[in-house]
């Protein structure tokens, strides 16, 4: 007769110290997996949601309408410059224009125009003043509202085109940004596009300074947001640095002083337009990587949309006051503000102005670019000493990140 016996050893299981590893028995084999019919239902639950669109009541926190508007994802939203009707682009290669208000008493949801294109489509943008839009994907094409083919298409390269934005001031003018690094600006009364400057990695997508028109900003792969003048792309106005992953998107506030940007290291930072730091940064546990993100048009809130499928809303201003305020508490925070102001450069306030509660991760990976950083910056002084002078060119931290610009 043979017996097996289990035989556990207390020390391969229990800690003494946490500072311990603990090990947990674990079989891989995926025929074996408890949780593998719960999982999918989760992924096939996920992949439904992403059919639709959502029309949401701020005031009031609820969902108001539901529209199953593509099969597949939904690649790309925008609306109408009078706010009457808005725009959806999926991967069903349909272009769809919807109402605004709700479907009457007995009427069905249907789109009001219907689209077909030939390739796929990744973004969507309105124009501000007229009744012209402008998708992309393989090229950029510009749509005329009254019809179903595009009034122009322009491309600059082969690789899929990731955004496209139009000019809020300079109307005629838009730019879009490019899986091959490059970001593309065009000018629609022409039929080539205008040029490109190319950066080290990916620029996922771009926005337009609302007060100044050549101004816009990139949200770079590298963690970085570049802020350029469209006349003289050669060398960023300002390279904007707190992020330690990739930036997915960005959005300025009605004002043009700041802008929001949202990153895959599950925060957002608001950056001051001419600051390389940002003044304040948005987190939670449970809020994960950041896709996108939106500036309200009465410069008080911010929104963002995260991979968990929830959508946050959050103060411009962390300590502002929501509500109507009485006189006394107005007179009150201009005379904090004149206080604040005052002793700005005094060391003690200004470490507790600049200082942030930050998650252990960003925190650590904070330390760790920054010891990175240092290595790089002993590495270049070590040579340039060792060096024949002028052998070696001195290259500032704008002009690192430009590889070419072409016209």
């Amino acid at each position: 007769m043979k017996v097996k016996m289990l035989s556990r050893n207390p020390d391969n299981y229990v800690r003494e110290t946490k500072l311990d590893l603990q090990r947990v028995p674990r079989n891989y084999d995926p025929t074996l997996h408890p949780f593998e019919v719960p999982r999918e239902y989760v992924r096939a639950l996920n992949a439904t949601k992403l059919e639709r669109v959502r029309i949401w009541n701020l005031t009031k926190r609820n969902c108001i309408r539901t529209i199953q508007a593509h099969e597949g994802f939904v690649r790309g939203i925008c609306t109408r410059f009078c706010g009457s009707s808005f725009f959806t682009v999926g991967d069903d290669k349909t272009v769809k224009q919807w109402k605004m208000d709700g479907p009457g008493f007995g009427e069905e949801e249907e789109p009001l125009h219907t689209i077909l294109g030939k390739t796929v489509y990744t973004g969507i943008d309105h124009h501000w003043k007229e009744g012209i839009f402008a998708t992309c994907g393989q090229q950029v094409d510009i749509w005329d509202e009254q019809k179903t083919s595009p009034i122009c298409s322009m491309t600059w390269g082969f690789d899929s085109i990731s955004s496209v934005k139009f000019n809020p001031i300079e109307t005629f003018l838009l730019g879009s940004c490019a899986s091959d690094r490059n970001i593309v600006l065009y000018d629609m009364r022409q039929a080539t596009p205008l040029k490109k400057v190319i950066l080290d990695m990916r620029t996922n997508t771009i926005c337009w300074n609302p007060m100044e028109a050549f101004i816009f900003t990139a949200a770079n792969e590298d963690y970085n947001l570049y802020t350029f003048d469209m006349r003289a792309l050669d060398t960023p106005v300002m390279v904007h640095m707190d992020h330690v992953s990739a930036v997915l998107d960005v959005d300025y506030s009605p004002t043009g002083k700041e802008f929001v940007s949202a990153s895959f290291d599950k925060s957002i930072r608001i950056f001051p337009v001419n600051k390389s730091r940002s003044r304040e940064v948005y987190h939670t546990k449970r809020m994960q990587h950041v896709i996108c993100v939106k500036w309200t048009s009465d410069s008080k809130y911010i929104m963002c949309g995260s991979d968990e499928m929830n959508i946050r809303l959050w103060k411009a201003n962390a300590s502002e006051k929501l509500g109507v305020l009485t006189s006394r508490e107005k007179t009150a925070k201009d005379y904090n503000q004149k206080l604040k102001e005052k002793f700005q450069y005094h060391p003690h306030i200004k470490r507790i102005a600049r200082h942030r509660h930050l998650p252990k991760p960003i925190y650590s990976q904070i330390q760790e670019q920054r010891i990175m950083k240092e290595a790089r910056r002993r590495k270049e002084v070590n040579r340039l000493k060792h060096s024949k002078p002028g052998s070696v060119p001195i290259v500032s931290e704008k002009k690192k990140h430009v590889v070419a610009v072409v016209k």
